[in-house]
């Protein structure tokens, strides 16, 4: 079985409060702690790796990003997902052939451009290119953003996410979607549903999650912050006993 279909297959099946949790490594040492802790798969958040290179969140060059993916996917076996935000402007078969030029299975793609939702209409079009040209070499993530740009009524997600499934989506991610509104999403979308988790142990656990409708949990940049504050604490020590 080629690495994309043990990816899909991952997402088939999965029992309530069993979700697919997929830590976010931002580099290549990170891939493989998550890899070495016996996580089947990983998905790169876009904010942790562009935190890694020293870019704002949203502000990586595409050729940045595709290299710092290429070198996590070279890093482990487990099959890699990549978040590449909106696509970078490259025409559907140019995002395909450089996605696969990395190695990565899959890959999340937003749709919102500069905090403003897209027409969903135009943007299930664009997925649809983007599926022709992927072919069943990529697992297709489509984000819901309505959630984070200000658009709380869940029937907005659903339509959206709808559209995105008939144009070929594997999975759909209404990220920031409120735990309460988890079950609404679950019956009201096709396929499997992507929530986005917390490590803060504030909010609900992964097993929550699944409980709650998620297909898979991810964490965007959380597990590369929450390293970045352990490293804070240790040089601040080493500052300290100098």
């Amino acid at each position: 079985m080629s690495k994309v279909e043990i990816f899909r297959a991952l997402h088939r099946g999965r029992l309530p409060g069993d979700p697919l949790v997929l830590p976010g490594p931002w580099d290549a040492v990170s891939a493989r702690v998550c890899a070495e802790a016996g996580f089947p798969a990983l998905a790169t958040p876009s904010a942790g790796v562009a935190a890694s290179l020293g870019h704002e969140d949203g502000s990586t060059p595409a050729e940045a990003m595709f290299a710092a993916v290429a070198r996590i996917v070279r890093a482990v076996d487990v099959p890699v997902s990549a978040d590449v935000e909106g696509g970078y402007g490259l025409a559907p078969k140019e995002l395909v052939e450089r996605l696969l030029e990395t190695g990565a299975v899959g890959c999340n793609l937003e749709d919102s451009h500069q905090g403003v939702l897209k027409d969903p209409r135009e943007h299930a079009d664009w997925l649809a290119e983007v599926r022709a040209a992927a072919g069943d070499q990529l697992f297709v993530n489509a984000r819901v953003d309505t959630f984070i740009r200000g658009e709380s009524d869940p029937d907005r997600a659903i339509e959206r996410a709808a559209l995105y499934v008939a144009a070929g989506a594997d999975c759909v991610y209404p990220i920031g979607a409120p735990a309460g509104v988890l079950p609404l999403l679950r019956s009201g979308i096709r396929g499997p549903v992507n929530v986005h988790g917390t490590l803060d142990g504030k909010g609900p656990s992964p097993t929550e999650l699944g409980e709650l409708g998620a297909t898979r949990v991810t964490f965007g940049p959380g597990l590369q912050r929450w390293a970045a504050l352990a490293l804070r604490g240790m040089a601040d020590e080493l500052h300290r006993r100098r």
